[in-house]
């Protein structure tokens, strides 16, 4: 899947921005207005983009009005990407749910993310690309028992925040 421009332009704002978190929504394959007051850009299971409620630039330095809420203390400079997901997941043992994070959506999320650095000039580190379960190792931001994500179901080789993490930074990698 190419990253070049699959985001369409308009929901790129102009914006200083220092990284981008990767989550799931807890919910089902498709996007709730809910799921979109939380978000920039949410995947659905079948790979189709939904643009969240707020816009990217609401998140730059100071943080504006009608900001994306999707990280606890980690907001300002972030764009917040999400899969539509999850629903009813149990970490352990481990069990995807009703609605499973698919393949599909992983690969878009690299596309997306690849896509976000290039627009934004972010550079892929653990620092700068990372799921929401690696805020808190990562950036020394305390969480709230965030999983997201600690496991792919499509993956089920694949186990633990920081093996997801380098997954996903070597899938972007290879689409810059």
């Amino acid at each position: 899947m190419s990253a070049t421009n699959i985001i369409p332009e308009d929901w790129k704002p102009a914006a200083k921005m220092q990284r981008i978190i990767c989550h799931w929504t807890a919910g089902a394959h498709k996007a709730s207005d809910f799921d979109r007051g939380h978000y920039h850009i949410l995947i659905e299971a079948d790979g189709k983009l939904i643009r969240g409620i707020p816009t990217i630039d609401a998140n730059q330095a100071p943080v504006g009005k009608n900001y994306a809420a999707h990280t606890l203390n980690c907001n300002t400079g972030s764009i917040g990407v999400s899969l539509c997901c999850m629903a009813d997941a149990v970490e352990a043992p481990f069990n995807p749910g009703k609605h499973p994070m698919t393949e599909k959506q992983w690969d878009t999320l690299a596309a997306v993310v690849a896509d976000l650095c290039r627009e934004y000039k972010i550079p892929v580190g653990p620092k700068t690309v990372l799921s929401h379960a690696e805020v808190q190792s990562n950036l020394g931001i305390q969480q709230r028992g965030k999983w997201d994500f600690t496991r792919l179901a499509f993956a089920p080789s694949v186990k633990g925040a920081q093996a997801c993490g380098d997954n996903l930074r070597a899938a972007v990698a290879k689409l810059l």
